[in-house]
């Protein structure tokens, strides 16, 4: 065993551990002359001693920068790097993985006292608590921790007791992904991960997931009430992170089964006859197995071309159904237009297994520059109703309609940027409200145009066969009243400028300084410091890894009895990016747990995608009393020791986001490694105030920017449509310029 002392970190290491910027560790090594010289490494990559890093970084009042999982991530890479076993050992994981899920199940002194365990004992100790939950993950027998560096183990049982089950599978999970080089590997963002869900009719006892990943839609089938759970997935990691992620969130009782294998190929659940079918499958696979399953029973509409593998996928679902059983599957928009399908899809319009298309808005999920698809099928039951026709539902312009009822004014209103963030709220009404309407009475659906609208069976059985939601949607615009049109695009267009005279004031902002000769430096805090200090409350509505602790972390405080309230609104991650106020459904959280937000409350989005939008607001007398909804950290500040708007201001900038933050497209946030600096009450209240300025006017520029898009989408949409004209008046100044034109149509000289 090497000793820790001989341990070299990278100076990227050193700004995780530390929570700051690879910039900010750059300058530290030009400012100052005690700053620890390289141990190792090239001129262009040198390594630092890492205990000697960590004695300057407590000299510089950094001591606690380092959360209890980055302490397990850096842990884990100094323990392979020196050993050759640890999380680069595909066994050495699978067991940690169990040994998550059994610490999961323990209180927190119970793990303190684990974590300081002799390196003997805490080996013996770790290899009975993985091997009492062998049996429920995939590859989990033969639990073994002797060549494991016992500095992990502590690590994991105190990340396990300080942060949760959850974000201890996530380090794991995600330094297993970088060592298997696995591509394509991401988790389906939870807002799309619930609507997937909700668009399955009734309450669905058993749904199957054949291409799992890190078990997000199954999760979300938990949650609205599926009692058994079946997932797969061809990357080991994955099924088993899966596993234990259901076992750690579902609630108790409910049945859970992952495996680890390819689906298409080797389908571990051959005989499963699923109430419903979730499935966000990997696109574009060329190697999916067209040669060897030519024949396959399962190719029921046809067999999908070597291009095709998306479609492998749909017939997949379907052939695991039970007559009648629903399927939403996450697609990419090629698979509703493509030649080499053209075949497969006539099909399952004919057959009516094919229900409805959903478009998405672009950077619903990855790949985020493309808008995907939620395609919704049923299998046929024998001798059932006659299915007429298809539904098509385009959210992606209505993502952006937010915009026209979005008119208040004043430091109130907080923007967002829409290409940065989506109005969740707002595409899963849409997208649920055609879904519900359509599946009640296909016959007496009522279009919607622009948005939704029900196209019969024989109009789409053409010679592509294209099922594009935007293209038929389209074709309903015609239908739209010329006067309502005109009336909306004129209030719309006053709104705009309402919003740009707005505008202009908060712009008139400037009371700021330059720094000097350097930027400005100060000591920090971690957010979970300030909590044990009292200096402020970090409450969340569902913690991470409850399920079987002796305890809750802490979560649900402020909620109420059985009887609450469940009427109130609740505050999204959208709400905040976007903000709309609390416009989430009661039904998401927990109405008797979930914490009453308060005036002075601080929001921070414990999910941030897509590179921009608003991170953190500052709740005001018009939204307290809402409920705080999932994907969501609350901060309740002391108000004599921190203020409000300079805690939203510092907790939500770009680099504490980062530094506080784990994954690569989709950052989720750990709410205590958020950094504060350390400052008297007087300048926090200077720097709030600018906060606040600066809120605003980043709130009114993307009123108006949304309102500006919005009202060219509409004259746009009326002119080309039909419903609107050009003004045929000629005002005194075109008469005059065209006067003073000549023949050729220039000006004479």
């Amino acid at each position: 065993m090497p000793q820790q002392s001989s341990a070299q970190v990278t100076a990227a290491e050193i700004s995780r551990i530390a929570g700051v910027t690879r910039a900010t560790v750059s300058n530290w090594r030009r400012r100052y002359d005690d700053f620890p010289e390289p141990s190792g490494g090239a001129e262009s990559s040198p390594l630092y001693d890492l205990e000697a890093v960590r004695a300057w970084l407590a000299s510089r009042g950094y001591a606690s920068a380092a959360s209890p999982a980055e302490e397990l991530r850096t842990t884990l890479r100094l323990s392979a790097h020196g050993t050759g076993e640890g999380s680069g050992d595909d066994g050495a994981t699978a067991d940690l993985l169990l040994l998550v899920l059994a610490a999961a199940r323990r209180t927190p002194d119970q793990l303190t006292a684990a974590a300081q365990l002799s390196d003997t004992d805490i080996a013996v100790r770790a290899e009975r608590d993985a091997a009492g939950v062998a049996d429920a993950v995939p590859g989990g027998g033969g639990v073994r921790f002797a060549g494991v560096d016992p500095a992990v183990l502590r690590a994991l049982y105190v990340c396990v007791r300080d942060e949760g089950g959850q974000a201890t599978l996530g380090v794991l999970a995600e330094r297993e992904l970088e060592d298997s080089a696995a591509s394509g590997a991401y988790r389906t963002p939870p807002p799309l991960a619930d609507l997937l869900a909700r668009l399955l009719p009734g309450a669905p006892a058993r749904v199957l997931d054949p291409a799992c990943g890190s078990g997000a839609l199954l999760e979300a089938a938990a949650r609205r009430g599926a009692a058994e759970l079946y997932g797969q997935d061809v990357l080991p990691v994955q099924a088993r992170r899966s596993a234990v992620s259901l076992l750690l969130t579902a609630p108790p009782g409910t049945t859970v089964s992952v495996r680890a294998a390819d689906s298409l190929r080797a389908d571990a659940f051959p005989d499963l006859a699923a109430d419903a079918v979730l499935c966000n499958p990997p696109f574009g696979d060329r190697d999916w197995g067209y040669d060897e399953l030519a024949y396959d029973p399962r190719w029921a509409y046809g067999v999908p071309a070597r291009a095709e593998s998306e479609l492998a996928w749909v017939q997949h679902s379907l052939a695991h159904l039970t007559p009648g059983g629903h399927a939403a599957l996450l697609l990419p928009p090629a698979t509703a237009g493509r030649a080499s399908g053209r075949r497969v899809r006539a099909e399952l319009v004919r057959s009516g297994a094919l229900r409805a298309v959903v478009a998405l808005p672009v950077g619903a999920s990855v790949p985020f520059h493309i808008g995907l698809q939620i395609w919704i099928l049923q299998r046929p039951e024998p001798g059932g109703a006659e299915r007429k026709s298809v539904l098509f539902v385009d959210t992606a312009e209505s993502s952006a309609a937010d915009a026209k009822t979005d008119t208040r004014t004043g430091p109130r209103t907080r923007g967002g940027s829409r290409s940065a963030s989506l109005d969740w709220e707002r595409i899963t009404g849409r997208a649920l409200g055609a879904w519900h309407a359509f599946a009640a009475d296909p016959d007496a659906f009522e279009d919607e145009p622009g948005v939704a609208r029900a196209v019969d069976m024989v109009d789409l059985l053409d010679e592509t066969v294209d099922l594009t939601p935007t293209r038929l949607v389209r074709a309903s615009r015609s239908e739209v009243d010329p006067a309502k049109l005109a009336a909306e695009a004129d209030a719309t267009r006053r709104n705009l400028v309402k919003a740009a005279k707005s505008l202009g004031r908060a712009a008139g902002y400037d009371d700021w300084d330059a720094a000097g000769g350097s930027a400005r430096e100060w000591r920090t805090a971690t957010a979970a410091d300030l909590a044990r200090g009292g200096a402020l409350t970090l409450l969340r509505t569902t913690p991470e890894g409850s399920r079987g602790r002796g305890d809750d972390d802490g979560a649900g405080k402020g909620g109420r009895g059985a009887g609450a309230d469940a009427a109130r609104p609740v505050f999204t991650g959208s709400d905040i990016s976007r903000g709309s106020g609390p416009t989430g459904d009661p039904a998401t959280v927990r109405t008797d747990t979930a914490p009453v937000i308060a005036a002075g409350d601080v929001l921070v989005r414990a999910v941030a995608s897509g590179g921009g939008g608003a991170m953190a607001l500052v709740v005001g007398e018009a939204e307290a009393g809402a409920l705080l909804g999932p994907h969501v950290h609350l901060f309740r500040p002391d108000p004599a020791r921190l203020d409000a708007w300079f805690l939203a201001g510092f907790l939500g900038a770009e680099d504490n986001i980062a530094g506080a933050s784990t994954g690569s497209t989709v950052l989720n946030v750990s709410p205590g490694r958020l950094r504060v600096p350390l400052l008297p009450l007087e300048e926090q209240r200077r720097y709030g105030e600018a906060f606040r300025r600066v809120h605003e006017l980043r709130a009114e520029a993307g009123r108006a920017t949304r309102l500006a898009e919005e009202t060219a989408r509409l004259l746009s949409g009326g002119l080309t449509g039909g419903q609107l004209l050009p003004s045929s008046r000629e005002t005194a100044a075109d008469a005059t310029a065209v006067r003073g034109r000549g023949p050729g149509g220039d000006s004479p000289h």
